[in-house]
């Protein structure tokens, strides 16, 4: 993700926090083989509203949006594997022959303070 990116995905958690939003963000903390984005990549989940950025894309960025649905919902932190080894004869488009690991976190007014995870 390149710093224009960057700034567009931190200035829509600015916004979606002072709307008084529950969101999700997903990074990548580790990839392995070929895969469609690097470590650092970011990906904002707002449930009912938009995605900003991504991880990847296709069946493994799903999987990723289904995690941060449920981390929205608990508030627990998730680290999704996401394995993109398939069968390269597979009719799946989402083959690249790597695997990732994605940390899902959820962000909101009452988890954070000037960008201080709060106690709450």
């Amino acid at each position: 993700m390149n710093s224009h990116n960057d700034y567009d995905l931190y200035q829509a958690i600015a916004e979606k926090v002072r709307e008084g939003r529950t969101i999700a963000m997903a990074t990548i903390v580790s990839a392995k083989g070929s895969v469609p984005r690097g470590v650092g990549a970011k990906m904002l989940v707002d449930p009912g509203e938009d995605l900003v950025g991504t991880v990847g894309g296709g069946c493994g960025e799903g999987e990723v949006i289904e995690a941060a649905l449920e981390v929205i919902k608990t508030g627990e932190p998730q680290l999704v594997r996401v394995d993109l080894t398939e069968d390269l004869l597979s009719l799946s488009p989402a083959v690249c022959g790597g695997t990732m690991e994605i940390f899902v976190e959820a962000v909101s007014e009452s988890r954070t303070s000037h960008g201080q995870v709060t106690d709450k």
